[in-house]
């Protein structure tokens, strides 16, 4: 019997009941997919391709196997085990049991479709704070994923880019503007040689891993309230092995293509906090390119050119580039700091926006607790705070130097934590703009009474404290009315900045 012929045998027991149940099966280029009433089998197709090989039963043993592992790492509630189709002795099929094995299906947990990340998106049910835990928890996964050392770096992003020239090169005429992809080339090409040492310093450094891979909305559902991602590259460890902001780069471009700058804000956002890989900034904008293009390309290679344009405009618009800014937010507790801080975020500096550094989850960082756990008055000694303006400092001074544009938010009640910040901005050339936000205490002492989940331990005393002790005529940051909604405070200080705050 030939390949073709027992593949349609096997595809037919599938779909006949050879399952134990009714099922609908969807085909992809690589798989066949069969969807049940709770779970759910991929079959790999016996196909070859320039980039992927399944076209002999041993290499789809192999690659179900794998990727039966590797998804394991980010959802093993989704993936239960590896199962054979044979062929028992009297020539008929059977799933599992005795026999000679002449398929392989991964066995998963099937969810709704609607939970999947891209649907929401698309429902605009997709919210900032979703794509800030979905960041956190790629972090963690970056933290523990497999140390490469033999692969990533400069040559194997440059070996990307080359690719996605001349495939965007090879894509039938008309479909993409010849002169947006030699001018990406050349920025491309002019962003490895910058960061060529920095490239293969952070590979012998360990931050080449084998990563995730292929990190975009569509891959990633929503499980018991956590975002959770799934089916990551497994059919060439290479391709998955990649230095981790370019694996986070693939969710930021597909939140940045979809118009969701604020969400792609956070998803950085959530990501540094828990990694503290400010360094890697500054391959952003030629991995977020790099993301983008490929895009381009597979768009273009389905017959989709109105989308290839417009992934290879967002590539070339990556590097578009801005002066780094610094704008720092003072005010005692209850002031909606972070509220303004992240409604500016978004549309500062270059994609996808300004970094927020919160003095509240500096604290929490130096003491090994989740944003959200209650801190101990020792935390708040002053020998304590000088570290968390410090490393505030730090961290911002590394954020400028790498292009990216930050928000300080803190208190800022003391003269040296604004003469700390303000040096930061000083030492990398950065524009700076210090705010500070004022209320009415009834109006701060309810906001604070009324906050849940939040990084900040402030209480009611604590703000009586804080308004005793500072000297507001000595500072000289302008200030902004705070006392009334989220909108207005947002709006003033807006206006605060453009008027040279």
């Amino acid at each position: 019997m030939s390949e073709r012929d027992e593949t349609a045998e096997v595809l037919a027991f599938l779909e006949g009941g050879g399952l134990g149940e009714p099922v609908q099966r969807v085909d992809t280029h690589g798989a066949h997919v069969f969807l049940g009433r709770e779970l759910a089998w991929k079959m790999k197709r016996p196909v070859r391709f320039s980039f992927m090989d399944f076209s002999t039963l041993e290499r789809r043993e192999v690659v179900i196997r794998r990727e039966l592992e590797l998804n394991r790492r980010t959802a093993p509630g989704i993936y239960r085990r590896v199962l054979p189709v044979v062929r028992r002795n009297d020539g008929s099929l059977a799933l599992d049991g005795a026999g000679q094995a002449v398929e392989w299906l991964l066995e998963m947990v099937r969810f709704p479709p609607d939970a999947q990340l891209d649907r929401m998106a698309e429902a605009d049910r997709l919210t900032p704070e979703t794509v800030e835990r979905l960041a956190r928890r790629v972090a963690a996964f970056h933290a523990e994923a497999a140390v490469v050392r033999d692969g990533g770096g400069h040559a194997a992003l440059a070996e990307v880019v080359a690719g996605n020239s001349a495939d965007l090169r090879g894509l039938a005429e008309g479909t993409v503007d010849p002169v947006q992809i030699d001018r990406l080339d050349r920025l491309s090409r002019e962003a490895l040689e910058q960061h060529r040492h920095l490239l293969d310093r952070r590979r012998d450094e360990g931050r080449v891993r084998h990563c995730h891979g292929d990190l975009h909305l569509g891959n990633v559902v929503l499980l018991a309230g956590e975002p959770t991602p799934f089916d990551c590259l497994e059919f060439d460890p290479a391709l998955a092995t990649i230095d981790v902001i370019y694996d986070l780069a693939f969710l930021v471009m597909d939140l940045l293509h979809r118009g969701l700058r604020p969400h792609a804000q956070r998803a950085l956002q959530g990501w540094l906090e828990i990694s503290e890989d400010d360094e890697a900034t500054a391959l952003l904008p030629l991995c977020l390119a790099t993301r983008a293009a490929v895009r381009a390309k597979i768009s273009g290679l389905q017959g989709e050119p109105d989308e290839a344009r417009r992934y290879l405009d967002l590539a070339v618009a990556m590097f578009d580039t801005k002066a780094p800014a610094l704008v720092a937010l003072g005010g005692v507790s209850g002031t909606g700091k972070t509220t303004v801080a992240r409604g500016l975020a978004p549309d500062l500096g270059r994609p996808p926006g300004a970094v927020i550094l919160r003095s509240d989850v500096i604290r929490k960082r130096l003491f090994g607790a989740a944003p959200e756990e209650k801190l101990g008055a020792d935390a708040y000694q002053p020998e304590v705070s000088r570290r968390v303006f410090q490393r505030m400092a730090e961290r911002a001074a590394r954020l400028l130097g790498s292009g990216q544009a930050v928000i300080a938010d803190g208190v800022f009640g003391d003269a040296w934590q604004r003469e700390l910040i303000e040096a930061a901005a000083d030492g990398e050339d950065a524009v700076f703009g210090g705010l500070w936000l004022e209320a009415p205490e009834a109006v701060l002492a309810e906001r604070i009474t009324r906050r849940r989940n939040d990084a900040s331990d402030a209480t009611v005393a604590v703000l009586q404290d804080q308004l005793r002790a500072i000297d507001r005529a000595r500072i000289d940051w302008p200030a902004v009315d705070a006392g009334g909604n989220a909108e207005a405070t947002l709006a003033a200080a807006r206006k605060a900045l453009r008027n040279g705050g």
